[in-house]
């Protein structure tokens, strides 16, 4: 009996030191990822914000293309995962049978009108604070406190009785694979190989269909960005993943906010690295996937700036210039944990499992956009 009990409390402790082990991977892991991601969007200037500007302003078309070739090998990278059986869209936040339509399209519709007065969404943000741009670090801030108080704030009381409360159940889930193969009778799996190849090669067509499409930086920054995406699916979803947990003996993916499986994502993380600082003497606090990342896309960012001389201190121009940095960036945080997620976070990582809610909010976010440009546009034209 002695000897048995003994054997129990070695295994109890094996499994926890292997635990301990698993999310010290998983975070290193997630960090040298976020940092590649930071270095790839400075090399070539990858921005969501600047691509619809781009195209709303100049009629420019080079970095929506690589923003579609991001998604393009995002969504054939996670789909590939699922197709294999390595991971599965319902474990993500995304893609559960609840679609909160309402909440994706008033949340991304906000996200995307702040991101515009702020210069950038969540990401870039991190990007430009690398490169020494101290407006970032207010947005930063007003960003991440904004998104804590809808998590978990007063602002949360009013998402979770108001936009939380429109929704549709869909049973099977609400990524596409999951919902063709109901409809049709056929595994997850295939559906998944089968709409992920086809989404990929339709959007890749599209891209490379036009000389700005084939530029050197469009495809280093598209494949790159898509491919960290998915790559950081990998490291939750397959490394990160254990099918008992030694505490709950429940699965579990290890170092998430969520609990679930994540990718990249800039919004809630932004406020729970807030939230990691301020509490940092707190045991109950830990270092998770998202928080890793939102420093190693700021690493990433500035080990290149510095690497290629464009490193430079910059601050507001003036009173205006801070309010409406202040005022997007408080419509940001709200409006991306709202919709559950920003460019990166429905735009990319969403929109890789094709969750219909994704999908949703991505088209919101652009609306919001398009929206904050022709008002900047309009109003300056009654100044001038």
């Amino acid at each position: 009996m002695p000897g048995g009990a003994a054997s129990r409390g070695d295994n109890a402790l094996m499994d926890e030191v292997d635990l301990g082990g698993v999310a010290t991977r998983v975070l290193w892991a997630a960090f040298a990822l976020a940092v590649v991601f930071g270095a790839v969007a400075q090399r070539t200037r990858f921005c969501t914000m600047g691509a619809i500007a781009d195209v709303v302003n100049i009629g420019d078309w080079g970095r929506a293309r690589m923003w579609a070739l991001a998604i393009a090998v995002a969504v054939l990278g996670f789909n590939g995962m699922v197709a294999l059986g390595w991971i599965e869209a319902r474990n993500s936040v995304y893609a559960g049978p609840r679609l909160l339509w309402l909440s994706s399209l008033l949340g991304g519709a906000m996200f995307g009108f702040g991101m515009v007065l702020a210069s950038g969404c969540g990401s870039k943000n991190l990007v430009r604070l690398g490169a020494g741009n101290l407006k970032s670090l207010v947005v930063l801030g007003m960003l991440a406190v904004s998104a804590l108080a809808t998590l978990r704030g007063i602002t949360a009381t009013l998402r979770v009785n108001s936009v939380e409360r429109v929704f549709i159940e869909l049973t099977p889930g609400q990524d596409l694979p999951s919902l063709a193969a109901s409809a049709f009778g056929v595994s997850v799996p295939a559906a998944a190989g089968v709409l992920g190849v086809g989404v990929a090669v339709a959007l890749l067509v599209w891209v490379l269909a036009r000389p700005d499409g084939r530029s050197a930086e469009v495809l280093w920054g598209g494949v790159g960005i898509g491919a960290v995406v998915a790559a950081v699916w990998w490291v939750s979803g397959r490394l990160g993943y254990l099918a008992e947990d030694p505490n709950t003996l429940e699965a579990a993916f290890v170092a998430t906010n969520s609990r679930r499986m994540e990718s990249l994502s800039m919004m809630a993380p932004v406020g729970y690295a807030l939230d990691w600082l301020l509490y940092f003497s707190d045991q109950a606090k830990s270092l998770t996937l998202g928080i890793v990342t939102v420093a190693g896309v700021a690493v990433g960012a500035a080990i290149v700036a510095l690497a290629e001389g464009s490193f430079r201190w910059e601050g507001f121009g003036g009173v205006e210039d801070l309010a409406n940095h202040v005022v997007g960036a408080t419509c940001m945080g709200v409006g991306g944990v709202v919709a559950l997620g920003c460019t990166i976070g429905q735009g990319l990582s969403g929109v890789s499992t094709l969750s219909l809610g994704s999908l949703l909010a991505l088209a919101a976010i652009v609306a919001g956009a398009v929206a904050a440009l022709r008002y900047q546009t309009w109003r300056m034209g009654r100044l001038a």
